[in-house]
C-alpha cells in the first residue's frame, strides 16, 4: 500500500439509491437502471464503466499529451464496455479505449497511448478481473 501522503488530496463520493446515482458535489445525477425494474430508463452499469474509463483515460491522456505537443485541448478518448459473467456468477468488465490527437504522428500517438494506459491502476497490463485495451484512434478520427 503507497505512503498515505502520497495519495491525491481530492477523495469523491458518489451514492446510488432509488434508481438515481449522484456525486457528493451534485456534478453528476442521473437515473440508473436497475435490475429490480427493468422497464425504467436510465444508465446501465455498462455506459457508467464506459464514461468513467473516457474520464479517466481523457485526463491521462491530456496529462501526457501536455509532454509531446501543445495542442492537449485536442486529444479525445472513446470508449466501450460490456459486461459478462464468470462461472460463479461474478462479473468480469471488457473495455476498449481509443485515444485520438489532432496534429500527431502516428509513433506520437502511440507514445501518448502507453503513457495514458500506465498512469492509472487500471491499466491493459492489470490482470484482475477486467480487461483495459486502449488504442490509437483510426486516421481520420477525432
Amino acid at each position: 500500500m503507497p505512503d498515505p501522503s502520497s495519495w491525491l488530496a481530492e477523495t469523491a463520493t458518489a451514492t446510488a439509491a432509488g434508481g438515481h446515482v449522484r456525486t457528493d458535489d451534485g456534478g453528476l445525477s442521473s437515473a440508473l437502471a436497475s435490475p429490480l425494474a427493468p422497464h425504467c430508463t436510465g444508465l446501465t452499469p455498462e455506459q457508467l464503466l464506459a464514461a468513467a474509463f473516457a474520464s479517466c483515460l481523457h485526463h491521462a491522456a491530456v496529462e501526457a499529451a501536455g509532454e509531446i505537443t501543445d495542442e492537449a485541448h485536442t486529444v479525445e478518448v472513446t470508449a466501450a464496455a460490456k459486461l459478462g459473467r464468470d462461472d460463479d456468477g461474478r462479473y468480469r468488465a471488457d473495455v476498449h479505449a481509443e485515444i485520438s490527437s489532432a496534429g500527431l504522428t502516428r509513433d506520437q500517438l502511440a507514445d501518448l497511448v502507453a503513457h495514458a494506459d500506465r498512469l492509472w491502476p487500471f491499466s491493459s497490463g492489470d490482470n484482475s478481473r477486467h480487461r483495459l485495451t486502449v488504442t490509437p484512434a483510426e486516421n481520420g478520427r477525432h
